[in-house]
């Protein structure tokens, strides 16, 4: 396993006569996170690891025929409005009233159909790159022609997939998202047809009169030139849903390989989903989800620079002086979280090399460091400051 994937839990659940597969990273707020039409969960790692410093708990669902979960060849089995009960079912298994979901593609629309379906367990709608009206006959016209090479040219299909298995996977986190589009082009035509089949027979988008009613928070992000995912339909959506905002992308990759520009906007989206106090829990969780009430009255926004470093060098120092054989034992996935906001408040943006494969620990600590970048002193402060008050809240 390469080291950035050990920084995201595996997991599977029973979903009727199939198990399906999850990861995790991140402490905080649930936030449900979905992958594209044939994808997985690497496509999103990347985003995920940014997510969880915004203080997010991230889960990677790989819907059925994708990734890790089992396979169906039966095209019955792929309907995005199915796919939504997967997701609502993950939400039952983890015990969670509700999270911030989304996706991109296929991913947007599954959350769609999840807010119609359950909207009292969704708290906001993270919508990468909507396919709806105006998309509707591109995504026939571009993935027919695979479906019927999947169908009807199985021998050839299946010398290629057998080849792309065989090649290496990417090992650095900024590169997941190509590995993700590496074992798309490695599924089983049987899969690849039965999941093209099942998609563009059944519902693709919830209704216009569903989309509008639904109220939950909504950032919805669109870019042009891209006919499979129409700008119009992303500019359509932010006006049907109430509570809508729109980002506009340049290209379709810019959020996977240059997302700093977008940044600031998904960063203001994702405190005021956590602010709007929507995060529900149930008691059956190991992690507190919901952001917790004594943070904010013990860093309030109008610190001054000075205040808020005297704060954070108290904190720091607590944690330092941690007794060992006290009652919090924190994981390494939050050492690591905790180590990375201290080095970029004081030291800022990660530098050097990454360390080689031999020094494992190093090569954690630096792709930890890697997931804080852009990240402003005083922001990393803040919440090295907000993640001791989470520890303080619940150990004492």
């Amino acid at each position: 396993m390469n080291a950035s994937a050990s920084l995201f839990e595996q997991h599977d659940f029973v979903y009727g006569d199939h198990r399906l597969a999850y990861e995790t990273v991140g402490e905080g707020m649930p936030f449900v996170l979905l992958h594209g039409i044939l994808l997985d969960s690497h496509i999103n790692r990347e985003l995920a690891t940014r997510f969880a410093v915004e203080g997010y708990r991230v889960i990677l669902l790989d819907l059925l025929g994708h990734g890790r979960s089992d396979k169906s060849s039966d095209p019955k089995d792929h309907r995005a409005d199915f796919y939504a009960d997967q997701v609502i079912a993950l939400l039952d298994h983890l015990g969670i009233g509700q999270a911030l979901v989304g996706g991109v593609s296929l991913g947007c629309i599954v959350s769609l159909h999840v807010a119609v379906k359950a909207p009292q367990r969704v708290a906001g709608l993270f919508l990468e790159m909507p396919v709806m009206e105006w998309s509707a006959p591109w995504a026939a016209a571009l993935l027919s022609p695979l479906l019927l090479a999947a169908r009807f040219m199985r021998p050839g299909y299946a010398s290629f997939t057998r080849m792309m298995r065989a090649l290496p996977r990417p090992h650095q986190l900024k590169y997941e998202w190509l590995a993700g589009i590496m074992n798309t082009l490695s599924l089983e035509p049987s899969v690849v047809a039965a999941i093209l089949h099942g998609v563009l027979v059944g519902p693709i988008v919830p209704s216009e009169r569903q989309r509008r009613k639904l109220t939950m928070p909504a950032l919805v992000i669109g870019h042009a030139r891209d006919k499979l995912h129409e700008f119009r339909d992303a500019h359509v959506l932010s006006q049907q849903l109430p509570n809508a905002h729109l980002l506009e992308a340049r290209h379709i990759l810019e959020l996977r390989t240059r997302p700093d520009r977008l940044w600031p906007e998904i960063s203001q989206f994702l405190r005021e989903v956590q602010e709007a106090g929507l995060s529900a829990p149930m008691a059956t969780s190991s992690i507190s989800m919901a952001p917790a009430a004594p943070v904010e009255a013990a860093i309030p926004a109008a610190v001054s620079d000075g205040d808020l470093k005297q704060r954070f060098e108290q904190a720091v120092e607590k944690v330092r002086t941690a007794p060992p054989d006290g009652p919090f034992k924190p994981s390494n996935e939050l050492k690591l979280k905790m180590y990375a906001l201290y080095r970029q408040a004081i030291d800022g943006d990660v530098r050097g090399k990454r360390p080689g494969m031999l020094d494992v620990v190093a090569r954690y600590k630096y792709d930890a460091w890697t997931m804080a970048k852009g990240l402003s002193s005083e922001d990393a402060m803040r919440k090295y400051l907000e993640e001791v008050a989470k520890v303080e809240q619940k150990f004492g």
